[in-house]
């Protein structure tokens, strides 16, 4: 069986995945290859391993029965081009080290740790020990949290804020959730988008991204946000409206925003890259990081083991796990 892996991220993990695998499993290493490159190879692979997999690889790979993405998002697979007989897996192990980037991002933000570090760098002491004008702020503790989908990464953030001590309510596809067995005061439907962004101080994006959810937070759900909110976004860019969100930092509609996931991303590693077609960069009330959340040892570790499990199962013959069927 020949796997062909161009999943750069895993490569630190290379020995334990290979360790892993089937007697009979022959990989290829392309770590980061682009469509060119990678075509030759697909022509016998059965299993490819990588985030993208588009219409031109598809009428490569011959012989293929499995991609497996090595994290949760499959939107950078072309399923219309696949075969009936070709698989789609996922994997996750993600949740905990994004719920500390939420928690953390969370607790500078609310706290006014950033502006209190830019501030200093130009001498400027910014806290009201220094400056009557300044108000006491108040712990996390003190925060409502709104998640705005609670899959894996919701539930494992909202397990920190409730060590912390924080409140919290959540807005799902189905609104179905058991809000009291997570211990949440509510969960309903998108259409509480509205009230849920109104009552809360922190809102937390990790909803997946589809042709529904794409813009579900606009500029009435940032202006509901309210000028002391913080919006932290680590589900996908498009799920909150670009001009919107820079809109409302821009006019302090919000307080703040940490922001992982964004709108344009690099075409190829090392390729200097906006990320979108406004400003951002310029902006001082924002956390900016490159979709850098979920990116740890944990994460990738955890992931490598799931991937040479399910190819593990596609050797005998067996149910794949995280199978992923398009919307």
């Amino acid at each position: 069986m020949k796997i062909l892996i161009a999943d750069a991220n895993l490569a630190p993990h290379r020995e334990r995945l290979e360790a892993a695998l089937p007697d009979d499993a022959t990989t290829v290493w392309r770590p980061g290859a682009g469509v060119a490159d990678l075509l030759d190879d697909l022509r016998d692979a059965e299993v490819y391993v990588g985030a993208r997999f588009t219409a031109e690889m598809a009428g490569a790979a011959e012989k293929l029965r499995l991609i497996h993405v090595a994290g949760a998002g499959t939107d950078r697979v072309d399923f219309s081009a696949l075969g009936p007989d070709v698989l789609v897996a996922n994997t996750f192990h993600h949740e905990r080290s994004i719920a500390e980037y939420v928690l953390a991002t969370a607790i500078v933000l609310r706290r006014d740790f950033l502006a209190q570090d830019r501030a200093l760098r130009r001498g400027t002491w910014a806290t009201s020990v220094y400056d009557d004008t300044i108000p006491q702020l108040g712990t996390l503790r003190d925060s409502r949290i709104g998640f705005v989908g609670f899959g894996h990464i919701g539930q494992c953030a909202w397990d920190l804020f409730r060590a912390v001590g924080c409140s919290g309510a959540a807005v799902t596809g189905s609104g179905r959730q058991d809000a009291a067995a997570y211990g949440l005061d509510w969960v309903g439907d998108t259409s509480r988008l509205g009230a849920l962004a109104r009552e809360v101080d922190v809102m937390v994006v990790s909803a997946p991204l589809t042709p529904a959810t794409t813009g579900m937070i606009g500029t009435a759900e940032l202006q509901a946000l309210g000028a002391e909110g913080v919006l932290i976004n680590v589900g996908r860019g498009p799920l909150v409206d670009e001009r919107a969100l820079y809109e409302a930092l821009v006019e302090g509609q919000i307080r703040a925003a940490a922001i992982d996931v964004w709108y344009r991303y690099p075409s190829s590693p090392g390729t200097p890259t906006a990320v979108g077609d406004l400003p951002f960069g310029e902006l001082s009330n924002l956390v900016m990081t490159p979709h850098s959340s979920g990116v740890t040892t944990d994460t990738f570790r955890g992931r490598a083991d799931d991937i040479a499990a399910n190819i593990g199962r596609l050797g005998r013959g067996e149910q794949l796990r995280n199978v992923v069927t398009p919307a």
